[in-house]
């Protein structure tokens, strides 16, 4: 018998812990849980004017605080009734395309390199593997740029708001901002042919994926669709249920009682035709087949999906989009549900409003919540797979696979303590 405790999980957004109980080669216990501290965002904003959510919400996350914005703003538009313009939406998927290539590039060289290369840090390999960090900065950056020059600052933005945007960015800017996006294309297909020469782990999840999916890859709208079943954003309560586990702060999600697990891979399986040009070029190239039910493949989904944010933000960039004066939209009592993608996958805002515009009810529902239970179960299959190998090895691969979920726990990363008993 043998009990593994992984006090902090490291590189990963945010603190988690995992404990195992391991008994003639089965695990009798397998908990994985945030210890994050309790943060009550969905109760500060009840008795909140309906335009104050966006910018209380973007602060539940730095590394998705666009997502948590746009999440928010298209949610209470639905509940007031209100349709932005064709405009205002192009600038909605700019922003959040930004925020995916910034993301992403630092998930995949800063989080999950370091493990398939024997590194047990980017700053550990930096020596050796300059160019490569070189490249993983040089998209950071110009995500970030894409995110200030639309948004108003690098992270929770301020410029997008309920109704539109306080600030439409010039055509000299979106130019600007298409060529730095062109600059980093080739380092994006340098990425997925990195990770697809990255040897995987053969594992496969029994848990389903969902994803939006609309007439173009998944972004701001569509249905929430598997392979067996599709429902709109607006019935989300007859299927998705939330419930909590006495060792854990965070939620853990289900589908009809089931687990599932959204994702970049999740996005892929559902809507690789829609990929644009480059990106599907870039998936036929990395061999990667579809659908794939193998977590660590999300970090080759990943790169794939830089290819597809870097050229969609290219086009976006280089439509005509005339300048809008913002209003702010008057507001009436309603409901507003809304899922959009975000970079661990499809995150949920709800919010109940009343005629003098005040916040009676929230739900947020994150990608981590949705993939935490599949994680844990992933983990409770792969162990007795790994019972052979060195204790150390056992942790390396154990967090290899949490890590290839692209968690995100909160904004913070600690190193990891294991007590072996």
């Amino acid at each position: 018998m043998a009990n593994i405790t992984l006090n902090h999980i490291t590189k990963i957004e945010g603190h988690a812990k995992l404990n195992l109980g391991i008994d003639k080669g089965k695990v009798t216990v397998c908990e994985l849980s945030a210890t994050e501290g309790s943060r009550y965002f969905e109760g500060l904003v009840k008795g909140r004017q309906y335009f104050e959510a966006t910018e209380m919400t973007s602060r539940i996350c730095g590394i998705c605080s666009c997502g948590h914005v746009i999440a928010s703003i298209s949610a209470i538009e639905r509940a007031i009734g209100f349709s932005p313009s064709l405009g205002t939406m192009q600038l909605r998927r700019l922003l959040t395309l930004g925020e995916r290539i910034r993301s992403h590039a630092t998930h995949l060289y800063f989080l999950a390199l370091p493990d398939y290369l024997g590194y047990e840090s980017a700053l550990a390999m930096a020596g050796e593997f300059k160019k490569e960090l070189k490249i993983a900065l040089g998209m950071m950056k110009v995500g970030n740029h894409v995110v200030s020059a639309i948004g108003g600052r690098d992270l929770h933005p301020v410029s997008a708001q309920v109704g539109g945007w306080l600030k439409w960015p010039s055509k000299e800017q979106l130019q600007e901002l298409a060529a730095e996006l062109q600059g980093v294309m080739r380092s994006a297909q340098a990425t997925v042919k990195l990770f697809a020469s990255l040897k995987q782990q053969p594992f496969s999840t029994d848990g389903n994926w969902y994803s939006l999916h609309d007439d173009i890859y998944a972004m701001l709208d569509g249905s929430f669709l598997s392979p067996t079943s599709t429902f709109e954003q607006h019935d989300y309560h007859a299927f998705i249920k939330e419930h909590h586990e006495p060792y854990s702060t965070a939620n853990f999600v289900v589908k009809d009682g089931k687990r599932y697990f959204v994702s970049s891979l999740a996005r892929l399986n559902n809507n690789a035709d829609q990929l644009l040009p480059k990106a599907k070029l870039a998936l036929k190239q990395s061999g990667l087949k579809l659908p794939s039910v193998n977590p660590f493949d999300n970090n080759l989904a990943q790169a794939i999906e830089l290819v597809q944010a870097i050229e969609h933000a290219i086009a976006i960039c280089q439509m005509h989009l005339p300048a809008e004066e913002y209003t702010r939209p008057a507001p009436r009592a309603g409901n507003g549900i809304a899922a959009i993608e975000v970079p661990r996958g499809t995150l949920w805002h709800e919010y109940t409003v009343a005629d003098d515009g005040t916040i009676t009810f929230a739900n947020i529902v994150t990608p981590t919540a949705q993939n935490l239970y599949n994680m844990q179960e992933d983990v409770r299959k792969l162990v007795p797979q790994l019972l052979k190998l060195p204790k150390e090895t056992i942790i390396i691969e154990i967090e290899k696979l949490i890590r290839a979920y692209d968690p995100c726990f909160s904004c913070s990363a600690h190193f990891l303590e294991v007590n072996w008993v």
